[in-house]
């Protein structure tokens, strides 16, 4: 029996377009946008990491919530830079790492009331990593649009 259906390779690398895709993706990632991104988040990481004592919270797992998640976005940050084209559609994980940190006062306080300052520190990173999450996100979408 014959088959008239072709066959199709589900490898994308036999595409004929895959190695300019592949370049086009590497100029937008490598670019000095990108890499402008990629330090703000490793900064903003960092600072995440060590506000609680820049602000004085008085809550120990507010310090240690800020420190992990600050810790880990500032690793994230690095590696973005040091693997561009690997990680770069993982931008927007820096999304809901900023919602976490605007409510994190509230839920990871429970019972207690963070101070003012406490709270403004986190809504303000907070904020700022949704805002480096969409503008990575838009940068991959912008670069997935001009193939087109």
């Amino acid at each position: 029996m014959s088959e008239t259906a072709p066959r199709h390779a589900s490898d994308i690398t036999t595409h004929p377009d895959a190695s300019e895709m592949r370049e086009r993706f590497a100029k937008v990632v490598q670019g000095p946008r990108a890499s402008a991104l990629d330090g703000m988040v490793v900064l903003l990481g960092l600072y995440m990491a060590v506000s609680p004592w820049v602000v004085h919270s008085i809550s120990s797992d507010l310090r240690v919530n800020n420190l992990v998640i600050g810790l880990s976005l500032a690793a994230f940050g690095f590696a973005l830079a040091l693997q561009p084209e690997r990680l770069y559609r993982l931008g927007w994980i820096a999304v809901p790492i900023g919602v976490w940190m605007i409510i994190s006062p509230w839920v990871v306080t429970a019972g207690h009331t963070a101070t003012k300052p406490v709270i403004w520190n986190n809504v303000v990173i907070g904020a700022v990593a949704v805002l480096l999450g969409l503008a990575m996100q838009a940068m991959t979408m912008g670069m997935v649009r001009s193939r087109h």
